[in-house]
């Protein structure tokens, strides 16, 4: 409590010495502080559409901006609009550990049951996040954004949701934190479409993947800007965050892309996919997160598909590893099968990078679906629990589930009060390794 007073008296203390500053160099000054502890936060970021800044260690900062509004992130905590005209001088921003549940394409109606379960579900437990496709594998869009190249191939017709500013209005009234997830290079509608810039084979004919789906070339800046005129129109609606899957090069060799395929050539692609990004988002204030293989946290090259960790988040917010315990092979881990072993699979590899990026940075998507690749066992209480163990033994920045089908069962979770089940009665029956 002492420390807590002390913070406000240096807060308050500092306060006139950067509205002094402000004034003088005709610009605008603040300080970032936790909501919760009145601490300073230091490196969060002030944008405006044309340039971001960096707090300092005390929270302040000073932006030279004309426009009249600016948004502050800084990661562990909801995004922040902060207008000029009310010339706050101390900016709190609310701590968050965003604790997703995944809704699919198909379910992401307004009067969808299954939105309306996830609803209840956040309503008693600690989930405090929705993560809802926003442009599918397929290039479909849940709702007909602003963007008429896409509209043009159809890309709305099988939309789900027709009332999107509804939806961000809901979620808004509950406080609860929304991801817009957009496939970036995997895209039928856009690859059929556009066949100069679809990847192809070495015969020149479309390639598709093994479940019949076309891509777009990540070369291509063609592919970048339309994927990014998606991403901006989910930012201007109002998510929170948008999180980019398929965000990099088909696992496969021999097929014809417009540049050599070598890793620094995938790595540069990719980067510039992201920096473009963060450059067209700024002006919407929105966290950017990016899916990877979950082997990213065990390899140092870009297991042939662009993406490191290093090079991802420089333009990114949060890295999010698909650490699936059935994606790895047997013997993984030391272990025949790591399916059986929830916790170990997803600690140890989250571990394994803290070296590369802080933890707070870092938010895996875990499994809440039957394994397929070992012992065929259920995912339930004891799986995902453990998984989530693993996420928060790590200091991660949160975690989200994915389940296919966007069921969830709400003893799962721990209460906003307390557990509703004992973790521990269930764990002294299991072997489990750390």
């Amino acid at each position: 409590m002492k420390d807590k007073q002390n913070n406000m008296i240096f807060r308050y203390i500092l306060i006139p010495f950067f509205l002094y500053k402000s004034i003088l160099w005709g610009s605008f000054g603040a300080t970032i502080i936790d909501k919760t502890t009145s601490l300073p936060i230091a490196h969060a970021t002030a944008s405006d559409s044309k340039l971001s800044v960096k707090s300092d260690e005390n929270g302040t900062f000073i932006h030279k901006s004309e426009e009249n509004c600016l948004y502050i992130k800084a990661y562990g905590y909801r995004p922040y609009k902060l207008n000029l005209e009310d010339n706050k001088t101390v900016v709190e921003l609310e701590p968050i550990t965003v604790k997703a549940l995944y809704l699919s394409f198909w379910r992401a109606s307004n009067n969808s049951p299954r939105l309306k379960e996830i609803l209840k579900i956040i309503k008693q437990t600690e989930v405090n996040t929705i993560v809802v496709d926003v442009k599918n594998e397929y290039g479909s869009t849940s709702y007909k954004t602003s963007f008429e190249k896409a509209n043009g191939y159809g890309a709305h017709e099988d939309r789900t949701n027709r009332n999107i500013e509804q939806f961000i209005k809901l979620m808004k009234s509950k406080n609860i934190y929304t991801i817009a997830r957009i496939v970036t290079f995997k895209d039928e509608l856009q690859a059929t479409n556009n066949y100069d810039y679809a990847i192809k084979k070495d015969d020149g004919t479309l390639w598709r993947n093994h479940d019949n789906m076309a891509w777009v070339d990540p070369f291509d800046k063609r592919a970048h800007e339309y994927t990014i005129s998606i991403a901006e129109d989910a930012a201007k609606v109002g998510f929170d965050e948008i999180n980019f899957d398929y965000i990099r090069f088909p696992a496969k060799t021999g097929l014809i892309l417009s540049k050599e395929n070598t890793q620094a050539n995938r790595i540069q692609a990719i980067s510039e996919f992201l920096e473009l990004a963060q450059n067209r988002l700024r002006k919407y204030g929105v966290f950017i997160s990016v899916d990877t293989y979950g082997n990213i946290c065990w390899v140092e090259d870009d297991i042939g598909i662009g993406q490191k960790i290093e090079s991802l988040s420089k333009y990114a917010d949060y890295i999010s590893p698909m650490l699936y315990p059935s994606g790895f092979s047997s013997g993984s881990f030391g272990l025949k099968n790591p399916a059986e072993h929830p916790h170990a699979v997803i600690y140890k590899s989250l571990k394994n990078i803290e070296h590369k990026i802080d933890s707070k940075r870092v938010r895996p998507w875990l499994q809440s679906f039957k394994d397929y690749a070992h012992t065929k066992i259920a995912y339930d209480y004891f799986e995902i629990n453990e998984q989530i163990r693993a996420a928060m033994d790590t200091n991660s920045g949160g975690w989200m589930l994915w389940s296919p089908s966007s069921k969830y069962e709400a003893s799962y979770f721990k209460s906003q009060d307390k557990n509703i089940l004992t973790l521990e009665l269930i764990r002294e029956n299991q072997e489990y390794i750390d």
